[in-house]
């Protein structure tokens, strides 16, 4: 039996499944964080690449060129089409709605996700931060460029992730970077708004003493810690942030994406980038803004 119709739609998300380890790590993750989502299972196929056990036995009922490349050709999305569906299975059996999507591409991977990510008009997009090479490398490298042009908000989650990481992934709080400029407000929006049901806390990195600290939010508690390497370096403060999320036991880390550089914007940019290697737990990565339409 359906559940009724309330008016409010659901949340939308467009999951990059490529059936490697890491994408079934990132839909185990989203489905514990976000209980409840419709999903676009996309799976980019770049011919004329199958896997190769799959091209081996092609390549022995070829009869010339010509017919290699269509055999290829239709044994690829073939597999692509079963990947998608099996990526489909994957995020019903964990509580989600969705529906498997096949696209073809020629590169450029991340922008390719990003387009696709206003098509389906989704609200969050999500990829594994670990993949394979080949056909399958639609996760792994892509992800930093998937962030870099999304143009919604993107979780990159880690592969793999240890027992006491899934356990706060499970029920630990959100911990928002913040160094009060608009992009971390911009943070703190996505992640009330994607994660209400979990505490919520505000951490700020303090580059030098007396650095001013950004402005209370009511309902969200501020803590602030000293950079423990180079103040102004961006891995010096994605790191100490990753070490207090590490230390609160967070369920994820939300940072917003860009910033003009400087001091008050060191939460965005590159301390984004650096975040991606070194936070053991899922980063929830916010642009600045969403194109209007």
């Amino acid at each position: 039996m359906s559940a009724p119709d309330t008016g409010v739609r659901s949340l939308r998300v467009l999951v990059g499944y490529d059936g490697s380890p890491s994408a079934v790590n990132a839909i185990e993750a989203a489905a514990a964080l976000l209980p409840s989502a419709t999903a676009t299972i996309l799976n980019l196929w770049e011919p004329p690449f199958t896997s190769p056990e799959l091209r081996h036995r092609v390549m022995e009922r070829a009869a010339n060129a010509e017919a290699l490349g269509r055999l290829v050709e239709n044994e690829g999305r073939a597999e692509a089409e079963r990947l998608a569906r099996t990526g489909v299975k994957l995020v019903k059996a964990a509580g989600w709605d969705a529906e498997p999507l096949v696209k073809r591409t020629f590169g450029g991977d991340g922008y390719q996700f990003a387009r696709t990510a206003e098509e389906v008009d989704a609200d969050l997009m999500v990829v594994g931060s670990r993949g394979m090479t080949g056909m399958r490398a639609s996760m792994g490298s892509v992800s930093e460029l998937v962030v870099h042009v999304s143009p919604v908000p993107v979780l990159v989650v880690p592969h793999p992730l240890t027992t006491v990481e899934w356990a706060a992934v499970e029920s630990g709080p959100v911990v928002v970077g913040t160094d009060g400029s608009e992009h971390a407000q911009r943070a703190l929006t996505a992640a009330t708004a994607l994660l209400p049901h979990r505490q919520r806390l505000r951490v700020a990195v303090e580059e030098s003493e007396g650095s001013p600290a950004p402005s209370p939010v009511e309902g969200t508690e501020l803590v602030t810690v000293r950079c423990s390497g180079r103040a102004g370096r961006p891995r010096a403060t994605a790191v100490t942030l990753a070490d207090e999320a590490a230390r609160r036991r967070a369920a994820v880390v939300v940072v917003g994406s860009r910033g003009r550089g400087g001091t008050r914007d060191t939460l965005v940019g590159h301390v984004t980038r650096a975040m991606l290697h070194c936070a053991h737990r899922p980063v929830l990565v916010v642009p600045s803004s969403r194109p209007a339409g």
